[in-house]
């Protein structure tokens, strides 16, 4: 059974810091893009960073750039997101999520991914 567990959620006042984990088991994702998203009540769910195979290649939203950091331990099987200076907008659930039709490069969106963690809630106090 292949799955993807996020731990590492909580309440944190604006400005502190969280780091997310997503352990895979089941299978191997360590040639594939893999990526943390989020989605906030009433939002769609939208892309927060992705990283390629080996994390050699990253990207980040925005609204993220400069205060999150992807990254991924492949002999590990697991995938990071360190989060600094948190913003009460930031408060929501964050998924994992692996793109198995691709590897070696990168994929960006949503619908690209075809495997998903059931997710933790990050909320940041104003």
């Amino acid at each position: 059974q292949v799955q993807l567990v996020e731990s590492g959620g909580g309440l944190v006042q604006t400005g502190g810091s969280l780091r997310l984990s997503c352990t895979t088991s089941g299978r191997t994702f360590s040639l594939n893009p893999m990526g943390w998203f989020r989605q906030a009540p009433g939002k769609e769910r939208e892309p927060v960073a992705t990283t390629n195979w080996n994390g050699g290649s990253t990207y980040y939203s925005d609204s993220v750039k400069g205060r999150f950091t992807i990254s991924r331990d492949n002999a590990k099987n697991t995938v990071y997101l360190q989060m600094n200076s948190l913003k009460p907008e930031d408060t929501a659930v964050y998924y994992c999520a692996a793109d198995t039709r691709l590897n070696y490069g990168m994929a960006y969106v949503a619908s690209e991914y075809n495997y998903w963690g059931q997710g933790t809630q990050v909320t940041v106090s104003s």
